[in-house]
C-alpha cells in the first residue's frame, strides 16, 4: 500500500542556511521545525530530505561530512520528538563540470523518484517543501505539490517562481504554516 510523503529541502527550509554546512555543529533549526515535523508523522506522513549539496563537488566538503550534518539535524529534531526518515542528497555541481553527467540534481525530480519507488509513495499524494525555486521545479517535475517557504532564500525566490510559471499549491512563511496549509488539504 503506497504511503503519502513530504519531501523536504534542507537548508533555508528546516535549518539556518549560512552556506556550505560541513560543521555538524553548526547545524541550527529553524524556529518551530519540530513541532511542525511531528506534525506531519502524527498524520502518517513519512518525511524524506532532497538535497542539492554542491559543496561535495566544489571540494568544501565530503560524502562523510554530509552524513554527520544530516545525523546531527536529526539528533537535534529527536530532542523535539521529529525525526528525518530518509535523506537524499545530490553532490554535483550546478555546471555538472566536475562529476560525470548528473540527472538527479534538483530541479531534477529524480532523487523524489528514486525515494517513490524505494519507500513505495504515492506521489500524487505528496508534498515537497523548499524555499528555493530549484526546489519548487522538483516538486512539479515528480508529480506533487509544492510549497515554497519564505524562510532561507524564499522571498527572493517567489519571483524567480513566478518568471518560470512553477506550479505552486501554497507561499507559507515558514515549515509550520506549510504543514497547516497541508494537514487542511489532507482533510478537506
Amino acid at each position: 500500500m503506497s504511503v503519502r510523503a513530504v519531501f523536504l529541502d534542507r537548508d533555508g527550509t528546516l535549518n539556518e542556511d549560512p552556506g556550505y554546512i560541513k560543521n555538524p555543529e553548526e547545524v541550527k533549526l529553524l524556529p518551530t521545525v519540530g513541532e511542525a515535523l511531528n506534525r506531519l508523522k502524527a498524520a502518517g506522513f513519512v518525511l524524506i530530505v532532497i538535497s542539492n549539496q554542491s559543496g561535495i563537488a566544489r571540494g568544501y566538503m565530503t560524502h562523510a561530512d554530509v552524513l554527520l550534518v544530516n545525523n546531527r539535524l536529526n539528533e537535534l529534531l529527536v530532542l523535539e520528538g521529529a525525526c528525518i526518515d530518509y535523506f537524499y542528497y545530490c553532490p554535483a555541481h550546478p555546471d555538472f563540470n566536475t562529476v560525470e553527467e548528473c540527472t538527479c540534481r534538483k530541479p531534477s525530480p529524480q532523487m523524489i523518484l528514486n525515494a517513490a519507488e524505494a519507500h513505495d509513495i504515492d506521489l500524487p499524494e505528496s508534498f515537497m517543501i523548499g524555499d528555493m525555486a530549484s526546489d519548487i521545479a522538483c516538486g512539479n517535475n515528480a508529480g506533487v505539490k509544492s510549497i515554497l517557504v519564505k524562510t532561507g532564500n524564499g522571498n527572493a525566490q517567489n519571483s524567480v517562481v513566478e518568471k518560470n510559471e512553477l506550479q505552486l499549491a501554497y507561499v507559507a512563511n515558514n515549515l509550520l504554516d506549510a504543514v497547516n496549509y497541508i494537514l487542511k488539504d489532507v482533510h478537506e
